[in-house]
């Protein structure tokens, strides 16, 4: 299964960049975007798409995995950098990735599992065992 999603991701991004996000730039009601990160262990840059929301102005990705135990590579990565390169459609930029807490984690949680609410499964599935990251993605220009 491991090397299926591999696949299917690397598909997918490069379906995406051919494209500018016209093809494989939604699933289901929601938008997708790529996520550029650089490996913490490799140092290589791995890119992966992700469902984004939109919340008061500000875009978020959840770092939900389905609901594993464990938080996705792309999320780990975000430790060793968090200054990431997000492309939206064909327009690429530099950003800075912040995990968000209390009462801005509750807020977008709340928008996000309105618009999505396979998320919300995702959270009873992870139980007691993890808190899924919520991440705000600040732009920081080209």
């Amino acid at each position: 299964m491991k090397t299926f999603l591999k696949l299917w991701v690397s598909f997918h991004v490069a379906v995406y960049r051919a494209t500018g996000g016209r093809v494989m730039g939604s699933f289901g009601p929601g938008r997708v975007l790529l996520l550029s990160t650089v490996g913490h262990r490799t140092g290589q840059v791995r890119t992966v798409p992700l469902m984004y929301f939109t919340v008061e102005g500000k875009d978020y990705v959840v770092a939900s995995a389905g609901g594993a135990p464990e938080h996705p590579a792309w999320y780990r990565n975000l430790a060793a950098s968090a200054d990431v390169e997000v492309q939206r459609g064909p327009a690429r930029q530099r950003a800075h990735a912040i995990t968000v807490e209390g009462d801005e984690r509750a807020r977008a949680w709340t928008q996000i599992t309105a618009q999505a609410p396979q998320f919300s499964g995702y959270e009873k599935k992870v139980g007691a065992g993890r808190v899924i990251p919520v991440v705000r993605l600040d732009d920081l220009g080209a």
